[in-house]
Parts: C-alpha cells; sequence; structure tokens
C-alpha cells in the first residue's frame, strides 16, 4: 500500500480505493460512487498507520449487511496483499495436480475469484479475424439451467446466485389442503345447517328446500425453523430468500431463525420488497453467524409459540446441520415434544448432499428418531424436492432413515 517515488500518497491510494471498490461491486456488493468518497475520506482521518484499523475503517464504509462480511474479508485480504490467502488464490488458479486438499482450508468464494479475474479464460478477439464456423454436437449436453439446478448454492458464482435468488422467487408452495372443524355453506353438504334453513323460512315464499353445509378445507399452517449459526453461514441468505417466497405465497406461513436464541422473523419477511424483508429480518435477529443451541431455543419455541402456531396439523420444516455445541443437551426431548405436537416434521439439512454421510454428531443422534422425513437442502433441485414432497403428502419411509432410527433407538 505504500506509493512509490515520485507519486502522490492521495492519487495512489484513491485510485487503489476505487478499483478495490469496483471489485466489491463485481463480486455482489452494494457499492457506489458515494460510499467510495466516504471510504476515502475515513482513510484519511483513520490514517494508515496499523493494517487492522485500516480494515475495519473500508468494513465501515462498504458493510452493511452481515452476509456480505465473508466477501469482504476475502477481498481485503487478497487485493492489499496477505500472503496467505494469495498462495491459496495461486493454488486454485493453477492447474490441479492431483494432491489432497488440506483438511480444514477455506477456500476463496467464487463470486470473489470472477471479481478478481472477469476475462480469465477468454483469448483475445482479433478485429479484422472473421470468426469461425463451429460445429457443436449437443446431444449429450444440458441446459445453463439444468446446471444451475443441481449446483451447490455454496459453489454457485454471483451470477448463478442471481438466477437461483429469481428462481427461488418464482417457487409456490402448493401445501395439501386438510379438513378443518368449521363448516361451509355447499349444495350437497353432509350436515344440515339449521340457522340458514330457519332464515330461510323467514322468507314469503317459505322454505323450499334444507340448507346444507360441508367441513371447510384449508392448508395446515406451515412453520420454518431455521438454523442461522455459523455453520450455515453460506445457505442462509438463499435460505431467507425462500422463506420469504413462500410467506407471500400463501397464509398462515410462520418463519423463526435460532442460533444462540431464538426470533420470530414472520412480520419482516411478510414485506412484498425482499430487500426490504431481509433489513427488517437481519435487524431483528442478533445471533447471525455464532453459535448453535438446539435444545435451548426449541425448548422456547416449544414454550413459547407451539401452542399458537401449531394447530390444525401444522408442518415443521426444520433447517439446520444438527450442530449442537452444547452436546445436545434436552435436545431429545424438546424434538419428542415438537413431533407429538404437529402432523408433520422434515428436516432439512444440507450436510445430507454427501453421500457418504453418517450421523455421527450427538446432535444429529438426537435429532433424528423424531422426525419423520429427512431430505438434503443445498442447491435448486432439493428445493423443488421438497416443493413436490410437500404437495403429494407424506412420502413412504426412507429406508435409510428408518435404518438409523433403528440404530439409535438399540443404542
Amino acid at each position: 500500500m505504500e506509493p512509490r517515488e515520485g507519486e502522490p500518497r492521495e492519487g495512489k491510494l484513491a485510485t487503489n480505493l476505487v478499483h478495490f471498490a469496483r471489485t466489491l461491486r463485481t463480486a455482489g456488493l452494494r457499492v457506489g460512487p458515494g460510499q467510495v468518497l466516504r471510504a476515502i475520506e475515513a482513510v484519511e482521518a483513520a490514517g494508515l498507520t496499523k493494517r487492522d484499523d485500516f480494515y475495519w475503517t473500508l468494513h465501515s464504509v462498504f458493510v452493511n449487511r452481515r452476509d456480505q462480511r465473508e466477501i469482504f474479508d476475502q477481498a481485503f485480504h487478497v487485493y492489499w496483499r496477505n500472503p496467505r490467502l494469495l498462495e491459496k488464490m495461486m493454488e486454485m488458479l493453477l492447474p490441479s495436480v492431483g494432491m489432497p486438499a488440506e483438511e480444514g482450508a477455506k477456500q476463496l468464494s467464487r463470486r470473489l475469484q470472477d471479481a478478481l479475474q472477469p476475462g480469465r479464460g477468454e483469448a483475445p478477439k482479433a478485429e479484422d479475424d472473421e470468426p469461425p464456423e463451429v460445429e457443436v454436437e449437443a446431444t449429450f449436453t444440458v441446459s445453463d439451467r439444468e446446471v444451475l439446478q443441481g449446483r451447490d448454492f455454496e459453489q454457485m458464482t454471483q451470477a448463478e446466485i442471481d438466477e437461483a435468488l429469481r428462481a427461488i422467487a418464482r417457487l409456490r408452495l402448493p401445501v395439501p389442503e386438510r379438513r378443518t372443524r368449521r363448516f361451509q355453506p355447499a349444495r350437497r353438504g353432509p350436515r344440515v345447517d339449521f340457522r340458514a334453513s330457519l332464515r330461510r323460512a323467514l322468507r314469503p315464499e317459505g322454505l323450499i328446500e334444507l340448507r346444507r353445509r360441508e367441513p371447510r378445507r384449508r392448508p395446515p399452517p406451515l412453520v420454518v425453523l431455521c438454523d442461522i449459526s455459523g455453520s450455515m453461514a453460506r445457505y442462509t441468505r438463499m435460505f431467507l430468500h425462500f422463506m420469504h417466497a413462500i410467506t407471500n405465497d400463501r397464509d398462515r406461513v410462520y418463519c423463526f431463525t435460532f442460533g444462540t436464541r431464538l426470533s420470530n422473523v414472520t412480520r419482516a419477511l411478510r414485506y412484498r420488497d425482499v430487500d426490504i424483508a431481509l433489513a427488517k429480518a437481519s435487524s431483528q435477529v442478533e445471533d447471525w453467524s455464532g453459535g448453535t443451541r438446539i435444545g435451548q431455543t426449541l425448548h422456547e419455541f416449544n414454550n413459547k409459540w407451539s401452542r399458537r402456531v401449531l394447530g390444525q396439523g401444522a408442518v415443521v420444516l426444520l433447517i439446520t446441520d444438527g450442530l449442537d455445541r452444547e452436546g445436545a443437551a434436552g435436545l431429545a426431548e424438546e424434538m419428542d415434544r415438537l413431533h407429538r405436537s404437529c402432523s408433520r416434521l422434515i428436516w432439512l439439512n444440507p450436510l445430507l448432499r454427501y453421500g457418504a454421510y453418517e450421523p455421527k454428531s450427538q446432535g444429529n443422534k438426537a435429532m433424528l428418531p423424531y422426525v419423520d422425513e429427512f431430505r438434503p437442502v443445498h442447491n435448486l433441485e432439493s428445493l423443488a424436492g421438497l416443493i413436490a414432497a410437500l404437495d403429494t403428502g407424506p412420502r413412504p419411509a426412507d429406508r435409510r432413515l428408518a435404518g438409523w432410527q433403528t440404530e439409535l433407538r438399540k443404542e
């Protein structure tokens, strides 16, 4: 960051900040000219004596949402020359030689890779050269939409994320209707509506035929419990957009987030504008990307909210990876109570995308015996499968889930 000899310090710094802001904007952050000017003024006021001060000065200007922190952090350390992350980036850009990846190593976001190298892989075009004719055999190829359907949310670029968000906004959730205790008028209903019949008899023409009624049918309530802890941070943005889409698609949808505490974000997600809805929700939630207390938050939900929202055969979607920092203390009891309070409990786990997944953590072992369905949720295809499952009703028992449940009960 030090200027060369003979170059004005202010001009070099301003140029670097402009290019850094362009990188952030390409990676998906909403950065405009006003923020660039504020960043220059803030850096001039704070000075360049310490790297940490410089980091947090830019962070306070460019980051205004929690899901932007990781992109900013990676972009800052790469752009302003952190040697470790530069080595990581070079390893990713060089051809692979088949060496196993370091366990636990943190990969650069694909959004940031595209922002740092927007023209990577494209050959320069000559103005006078005519484009060659290329014949492509498309028999065994797939469309971009099909590729996007099966791509993991964690591995998407910013352009793919934008397309996925538009696809999520178009989702519709057809939940089968259930019979309720209330009745509605019907010409051939099984019961006689005596009140309506007497009101009809008071007319001058008298009672011509008995009025009838039938049980009213309506979709059951849908309750979504979404984990927003640090281990789920890469998927939280997509899940919030999914919750916003289904909340504005039908009535009686209740959305909760949990990490170290439980937060009801139902009212915030009812705003039609998704940006306003997510901004309202983020202002209410204080435990983003922290630890996870699944047992404690489910205990709070069962005591405070279950009787309010789990009526008339409610369906519960529990979105979490099952990693509990408290060692699953009291989790089995709370899962049992939640399972008894609803008609259908569906656990959506991003870790299930791995074919070799096994419920080895204490949280997974405590939760599995009390769920009706265990499904992956990591891409658009899995969300489409969830919608299809809700439309057709409870499916036959999953052999894999039944096997795990049998083994856990024996233990």
